[in-house]
């Protein structure tokens, strides 16, 4: 059996052995109202026909918009909202969104990878201190959200397991499953809650933190112990999964030796339309670390608040794309031993480091830019983030194209 480990949350214990730091369930996510939608037809006197057959009936005009409140089965919104928009027949079905009053997240100055103004910024326990930035060492998250926050896109987070008990980021978790061999989903090992929040931990709540793609759905896949080890196989068990129900894309903030099981696994998931992102790795070198040296992988190092590369990150022309992953403010279990320490983030926020954070940056961002183009395929999602990166110093040296920038992305 090949060890898989994360690909790091400290900058100080970046490489490990073996693979390498480089209760399933189901949730309706904050971004809409669970049991109902809202359709409008072309043809008024056709609606109920068709409605028919979806097993559905009518329902009541909204508002005098002319679109109908349909009820539909509990976690069927999304599925009957994309059947019935390829309806010739249905002008429009959108899922009934979710009226929040609009609070700020109160870390969200921390999140220098959103939107960087030059801050600096101290975690919450007070223990460390992040200097200031460069202006625009970002990837432009916020301004991405005046176009889309993801419109429930799921991602797939394979990794050590999400916090079930994370009021900042549960909502946001569809669907969980353990192929590591812990006992139970709980991320007790903290990295994957860390990750989960990074990609979609939830917007305009007034706690915490926002991800890059707060509108997001996250599948939680444990392919991690609670000691942050796991194999090859429990990996590629995962990203199968991941693919079954329903991921677009698939982040992996680890990294392994070369399998050609794991390698099937990530070409299956390509051939079926899935985008997967991966950590470069935290060894700063060269080495190809994998799963991102798959050429059906996007591989991401890391970048600091001023856009220079990472001391830590692993860099080279078979690395695709850099992300903001030093310091990177994100959720955390409470009372969770992290990294094999029994450090309990009490507050259920704080900093990690490494090429793990990078990648799910980028992962969010393929996310974005899919919300708003659904009827493209995989590889030409991976080329919009790919070409619409911002080409930093370093690009074409550290990393073939730049660091990536959501709002480019996704106009």
């Amino acid at each position: 059996m090949k060890r898989l480990l994360t690909a790091s949350i400290a900058a100080a214990a970046m490489v490990l052995g073996g693979i390498t730091l480089a209760a399933p369930g189901a949730a309706a996510g904050p971004f809409h109202i669970p049991g109902q939608i809202m359709v409008k037809f072309r043809d008024r006197g056709a609606a109920a026909a068709v409605l028919r057959g979806y097993g559905l009936s009518d329902g009541p005009e909204i508002g005098g918009t002319g679109a109908r409140l349909i009820k539909v089965p509990a976690g069927k919104e999304l599925q009957l909202v994309e059947a019935l928009g390829r309806n010739p027949a249905v002008e429009y079905a959108e899922p009934d969104q979710v009226v929040t009053p609009a609070a700020a997240d109160p870390y969200l100055d921390r999140q220098y990878a959103l939107n960087n103004t030059g801050q600096s910024f101290t975690n919450t326990a007070g223990t460390l201190t992040v200097g200031a930035g460069t202006a625009d060492a970002d990837v432009d998250a916020v301004e991405a959200w005046g176009v889309t926050k993801g419109l429930g896109i799921r991602v797939a987070v394979l990794d050590s397991g999400v916090a079930m008990d994370h009021p900042d980021l549960n909502p946001n978790v569809a669907l969980r499953a353990n192929f590591s061999n812990a006992r139970t989903n709980e991320d007790k090992y903290g990295h994957g809650t860390h990750v989960a929040g990074i990609i979609a931990a939830v917007a305009d709540n007034g706690m915490g933190v926002a991800g890059v793609c707060p509108g997001c759905s996250i599948l939680a896949g444990k392919v991690l112990n609670d000691s942050g080890g796991g194999s090859s196989s429990g990996l590629a068990n995962g990203i199968n999964w991941s693919v079954s129900n329903g991921a677009k894309v698939i982040n992996m903030s680890l990294a392994v030796r070369p399998s050609r099981t794991l390698e099937t696994a990530v070409n299956n998931a390509w051939n079926k339309g899935v985008v997967l992102v991966a950590a470069a790795g935290n060894g700063g070198n060269q080495n190809m670390m994998y799963p991102g040296a798959y050429s059906n992988v996007i591989a991401v190092a890391a970048t600091d608040n001023h856009d220079n590369k990472a001391s830590f990150s692993t860099y080279g022309p078979w690395v695709d794309i850099a992300a903001p992953g030093v310091s990177v403010y994100s959720t955390f279990p409470t009372g969770s031993f992290v990294l094999g320490t029994q450090n309990n983030r009490s507050s259920g926020y704080d900093i990690g480091s490494g090429t793990s954070m990078s990648a799910p940056i980028v992962a969010a961002t393929a996310a974005l830019a899919w919300s708003v183009n659904p009827g493209l395929d995989n590889q030409a999602i991976r080329d919009k983030v790919q070409s619409s990166a911002d080409r930093i110093p370093g690009t074409g040296t550290y990393w073939a194209n730049g660091r990536v920038n959501a709002n480019n992305a996704v106009r």
